[in-house]
C-alpha cells in the first residue's frame, strides 16, 4: 500500500511563504511523475505544479512564485511558495505516478493565505 503523507500546511499573510513537504512510502524515481494539486471550497481540483525527473511545470497563476522539487532519497516532493496569495487557500494534494494506469493521492494539507 503506497502512502503519501503532506505536511507544512497552515495559515500565512499575503505575500508570506510556504513550504509543502510530501513523504512517500515507497522509493521514487525520476520517471515518476509527482504532483501538486489544490483545491479551493467550492471548486473543482487544479493542477498547480508537476515534476519528472528534472522537468517541472507549472499552471500559469504559480509559475514564477512556487518551485517544485523532489529529493528522491529521501522519497520527498516539495513545493516552495512564495509571495502568496489569497487565491491560493486550497487544500494542497501531493499526486505520485508510477504508471499511466498506476497513481496515488495524499490526504491533503490546508493552506489558508488570509490577513
Amino acid at each position: 500500500q503506497v502512502q503519501l503523507v503532506e505536511s507544512g500546511g497552515g495559515l500565512v499573510q499575503p505575500g508570506g511563504s510556504l513550504r509543502l513537504s510530501c513523504v512517500a512510502s515507497v522509493p521514487i524515481f525520476d520517471f515518476y511523475t509527482m504532483g501538486w494539486y489544490r483545491q479551493a471550497p467550492g471548486k473543482q481540483r487544479e493542477l498547480v505544479a508537476t515534476i519528472t525527473g528534472d522537468t517541472a511545470n507549472y499552471t500559469d497563476s504559480v509559475r514564477g512564485r512556487f518551485t517544485i522539487s523532489r529529493d528522491n532519497a529521501k522519497n520527498t516532493l516539495y513545493l516552495q511558495m512564495n509571495s502568496l496569495k489569497i487565491d491560493d487557500t486550497g487544500a494542497y494534494y501531493c499526486k505520485l505516478e508510477r504508471s499511466v494506469f498506476t497513481s496515488y493521492w495524499g490526504q491533503g494539507t490546508q493552506v489558508t493565505v488570509s490577513s
